[in-house]
């Protein structure tokens, strides 16, 4: 095919990405605003948020999802959820996952985007990596969140990396420090395809069946601060292992 017109075929894939994106808000505003004036009704929020929102933009992209479990997540149960991230793919992945409710912890940078960001940052926990303040709030509201039964989710490379050919960069020490805290299980994940679907580069991605993987759960209760190097390392060797494998 032609370069313009490849040009053209993933820009067109982009704008309906931002449609599929923005519809579901601006159909179910006003249920979603509603839902969030209320911590109790964040479950209500998340059903919609996983059913009305991140499930349709995968199939309507052409990404069917397509997961495998080495072990199951329980309903009702805390866990730290973490996995590799490439794509704004990764969000909606992650939803459709789980169907146990959790809380997304994320850059303040996301807030500035259109309609997701206004219920970014009423829903999730907001971090400033470059402010010592914000990062330990974090933890507070973290402990909240989980005491209401629901779980926690954080991408542990702390962002997406410039260089697309790292193919997993290294792991921030924060969810493992409150995994460890808050005596919760982690549960690692590989995301093998989104990338290739939909990466940070305009010009690519494409539809196709979108893998992933949910690990044998790591057990934090008989762990201590002293052990999160060592528990991060082992999170992100498996993952690492599972996307070169693949």
């Amino acid at each position: 095919m032609p370069q313009p017109l490849k040009k053209i075929g993933y820009t067109l894939y982009r704008i309906w990405f931002y449609i599929l994106v923005a519809l579901p808000i601006l159909l179910f505003f006003p249920f979603l605003l509603l839902s969030t004036l209320s911590e109790k009704w964040y479950p209500q929020f998340f059903w919609m948020a996983r059913n009305l929102w991140a499930t349709p933009i995968l199939y309507g992209m052409g990404c069917p999802p397509k997961v495998s479990w080495e072990q199951k997540i329980i309903m009702g149960k805390s866990y730290m959820l973490v996995a590799n991230h490439t794509s704004m793919l990764d969000i909606m992945l992650m939803l459709y996952i789980s169907k146990n409710p959790f809380v997304f912890v994320g850059k303040k940078e996301l807030q500035k985007i259109p309609l997701f960001g206004f219920f970014f940052k009423r829903v999730c926990i907001m971090v400033d990596r470059g402010d010592a303040k914000s990062r330990t709030a974090v933890y507070r509201r973290a402990q909240k969140r989980l005491s209401q039964g629901l779980s926690i989710c954080i991408f542990p490379e702390g962002g997406v990396p410039d260089d697309e050919s790292i193919l997993l960069d290294d792991f921030k020490d924060g969810a493992f420090r409150m995994a460890i805290a808050h005596k919760i299980p982690i549960v690692p994940m590989t995301f093998y395809d989104n990338k290739k679907r939909f990466s940070f580069s305009f010009f690519s991605g494409g539809p196709g069946r979108v893998r992933a993987k949910v690990h044998k759960f790591f057990k934090t209760k008989s762990l201590s601060e002293s052990d999160k190097a060592n528990l991060r390392e082992n999170v992100r060797t498996i993952i690492l292992k599972e996307l070169k494998e693949s």
